[in-house]
């Protein structure tokens, strides 16, 4: 199919943030292929923010997911902004919608449809709907970079994938930077991202502290993780676990710094050297600031989502439980990400 210059083009990546920091090599991809065109994205309100201020979009829109609704708004109310979003992205009529996953599902090809484009691009699926479709799947031992980055053929790009990328907000990586205050010079930040969605990626506190112990030195710390109560029913946080580690601590130079918001998390990790963190957002975040990072993954595919185009070094215990990770196995396998060789 012949691909104007000027085409418009609507990507749809509705799923974890992790997911859509993958999605950004793509992104880039058409974005030099077609300088000229209009490329905008279609997320949620969850993951929004993996890709505000993005310099390859013209346009960002987001609607909620009835689980992310904010508190005091009602499921009609969030149903008929919704309903107003896509009527206006109808209303720009784009020449595609590009469902940017291996498996974008059925809600996601509804969105496609009720935007009502001339093409809908993506993986062929049974109906026949994506009539710009690529057939064949995504092979098992593929990264998630790469099987989102494959539907770039269908825009004409035969080159392999890039980095990933985010944009830093300046306000809060000034925020981050005055929170950390005033280091000595030549000593080295270790970001330590203490929060996972997933039970089987969550590291135990006196673990974390015991590594923060053993690689005390000439290294400062940064403590982060997801403000909030661990039983809360829709943003389950770590205050407790993060104030756990800091009381076994002991004197480590350490700086505890909850982030509210995605921007503070992208903020305070653009200052680290080294990252260590379990698989999920915050790893593939790092990875998209170009940070060399230490991952521990219980129950996941670290084939399909390891840490992309960066230095990395990933522990994964036989039980798939990131707790049966040792400290002594994490302080040696920072030693080797640390000085390779």
């Amino acid at each position: 199919m012949e691909i104007d210059e000027r085409s418009s083009i609507l990507i749809i990546r509705r799923d974890n943030i992790g997911d859509l920091v993958c999605t950004t090599p793509l992104i880039s991809a058409l974005r030099r292929r077609y300088p000229r065109a209009h490329i905008a994205a279609l997320v949620n309100t969850y993951n929004r923010p993996a890709l505000e201020g993005h310099p390859d979009l013209d346009a960002l829109y987001a609607y909620a997911k009835a689980k992310h609704r904010p508190p005091g708004q009602g499921r009609a109310a969030l149903y008929w902004d919704r309903l107003q979003l896509l009527l206006k992205l109808r209303r720009r009529r784009f020449d595609f919608v590009l469902l940017a996953s291996p498996h974008p599902g059925a809600s996601a090809l509804r969105l496609a449809r009720w935007v009502a484009p001339a093409h809908i691009a993506g993986y062929a699926e049974p109906r026949g709907l994506v009539d710009l479709a690529l057939r064949g799947g995504a092979a098992a031992a593929m990264h998630e970079v790469e099987r989102v980055f494959r539907l770039a053929r269908l825009f004409g790009v035969e080159s392999a994938p890039g980095k990933l990328s985010v944009a830093v907000d300046a306000d809060a990586r000034a925020r981050a930077r005055t929170a950390l205050g005033a280091r000595g010079p030549g000593r080295t930040l270790i970001a330590l991202h203490i929060s996972a969605r997933k039970p089987s990626q969550r590291w135990p506190a006196e673990r974390h502290a015991e590594l923060l112990r053993a690689l005390a030195g000439d290294a400062d710390f940064l403590l982060l993780w997801s403000p909030g109560a661990a039983d809360h029913p829709q943003h389950p946080g770590d205050d407790a676990k993060a104030r756990a580690i800091m009381d076994a601590a002991g004197n480590v130079p350490l700086t505890a710094y909850p982030t509210p918001e995605l921007r503070d998390l992208v903020a305070a990790l653009s200052l680290a050297d080294y990252v260590i963190c379990s698989d999920g957002g915050a790893m593939h975040i790092a990875a998209a600031l170009g940070k060399p990072i230490l991952c521990l993954f219980g129950d996941s595919d670290a084939v399909r989502w390891h840490p992309w185009g960066v230095p990395y070094r990933l522990l994964q215990p036989e039980s798939r439980d990131v707790a049966d990770i040792s400290p002594a196995e994490a302080l040696r396998a920072f030693g080797e990400l640390r000085h390779p060789g």
